[in-house]
């Protein structure tokens, strides 16, 4: 799994639009990298989205293109902190 980063210095880059919400390329490949075979379709774009920790406590959203299916290598467009996903609930049957 490789991902394509702009350049860190580019304004309108991907790496400087992550870093606006405190999430860092490593962070980002780290979420991509475990949970690719996971990703769902995001709500808002329709392109493909990860979400799970990283090794630094943050659970992360991870939105992407798919630029090459056979590496695979995919674009990050942008990462953000994501609250987890609920724990179910546990109800007890009343008697």
């Amino acid at each position: 799994m490789e991902c394509i980063w702009d350049l860190d210095e580019d304004p309108d880059g991907n790496v400087q639009h992550i870093a606006e919400h405190g999430i860092t390329v490593e962070e980002a490949e780290e979420v991509v990298r475990d949970r690719y075979e996971a990703a769902v379709a995001s709500e808002s774009s329709g392109r493909p989205a990860v979400f799970g920790w990283t090794s630094t406590g943050k659970h992360l959203a991870v939105i992407f293109e798919v630029v090459d299916l056979e590496t695979p290598l995919v674009y990050v467009v942008t990462a953000f902190e994501a609250p987890p996903p609920a724990q179910a609930k546990r109800t007890r049957k009343k008697r």
